[in-house]
């Protein structure tokens, strides 16, 4: 199929959707535009017509990642009404999304963004920080009478996460980020909060 003749936007997003891919291979060497290129069957000069530079690609990725996460998790804690199911909920979002997007996994964790520009892994760092401040609010209003059980157990809980999306990734992706979520959050969630009550 030739790619000539792709609108912009197409070739911005297959640019996007190839990086994805490639970072999927379990043992993805180090990607470079030249790669990159060979792969879309493009020049390295196509790929700088639609992106200054690999940074902004990844930052492509990041933002995708952004969006997506972050309207998930308004949907959340818009349609689901007790606090601690939106902090699980939210938990098992964020599994799911690393089971479903494996070359974004590695982003996630900073796997891809080694000696890349050091504001990327920044804009991670801040993506996280965000994740658990959205599940600290989420059970501030579980454990009222222990409001200071929310932060530590939202630390635990992004701990859990991250933890899950190495685990995933440096296993070639065969160990599943998402198995025995339930059970596990059972015992990270309910059980705190019965304490609480």
């Amino acid at each position: 199929m030739s790619t000539e003749g792709k609108k912009p936007g197409e070739r911005r997003l297959q640019i996007l959707q190839t990086l994805a891919a490639m970072l999927e291979e379990p043992q993805a060497e180090k990607i470079t535009t030249a790669s990159l290129a060979a792969r879309i069957g493009v020049s390295e000069a196509a790929l700088y017509r639609h992106f200054a530079s690999k940074a902004q690609m990844y930052e492509g990725l990041i933002e995708f990642i952004e969006q997506t996460l972050f309207g998930l998790i308004a949907r959340i804690t818009t349609d689901t009404p007790q606090a601690a199911s939106q902090a699980e909920a939210i938990v098992t979002l964020l599994l799911n999304f690393a089971y479903k997007n494996q070359g974004m996994t590695r982003v996630l964790i900073g796997d891809a963004l080694v000696n890349e520009n050091e504001r990327l892994q920044k804009r991670i760092n801040q993506l996280h920080d965000r994740i658990e401040a959205q599940l600290r609010q989420c059970l501030r209003f579980s454990f009222e009478k222990q409001p200071e059980l929310a932060a530590p157990l939202a630390n635990l809980m992004l701990c859990f996460v991250v933890g899950r999306w190495h685990q995933f990734a440096k296993s070639g992706f065969s160990r599943s980020p998402n198995a025995d979520v339930e059970m596990l959050l059972g015992l990270l969630v309910q059980d705190k909060a019965a304490q609480a009550y």
